[in-house]
């Protein structure tokens, strides 16, 4: 499975951006998807996470009534709408693919990984 990220940028904070990852390769295999994010300095930490196939949705605290996680299936996209965007959401976002069916908030839960895509939000 391979995974792409792409559509970070520089937003000002309370603005918006939506980011996408295509996936290809055997998603036969492939049981959930999520993004993952990292500043400068600190560990990569869980941002949010999608079951392929019943589009169940979870997320990290901090994000939850701001981001929207989505998938299409049929394309094999995923999506990371970001609103109310601060500071704090500066870092580079990563999408990452899991086999195994238990909900996974650690990057070493992942089997699969797309290289980062930077999100810089000015204050």
């Amino acid at each position: 499975v391979q995974l792409q990220a792409s559509g970070g940028g520089l937003v000002q904070a309370g603005g918006s951006l939506t980011l996408s990852c295509a996936a290809s390769g055997d998603m036969f295999t492939v049981h959930a998807m999520g993004w993952f994010r990292q500043a400068p300095g600190t560990d990569r930490e869980f941002v949010a996470r999608i079951s392929w196939n019943g589009g169940f949705a979870y997320y990290e605290d901090s994000v939850k009534g701001r981001f929207t996680i989505s998938r299409d299936s049929v394309k094999n996209m995923m999506y990371l709408q970001m609103n109310t965007l601060t500071p704090d959401d500066t870092a580079v976002y990563y999408c990452a693919a899991q086999r195994q069916p238990e909900i996974a908030t650690t990057p070493q839960q992942y089997d699969y990984w797309g290289q980062g895509t930077l999100v810089t939000v000015s204050s």
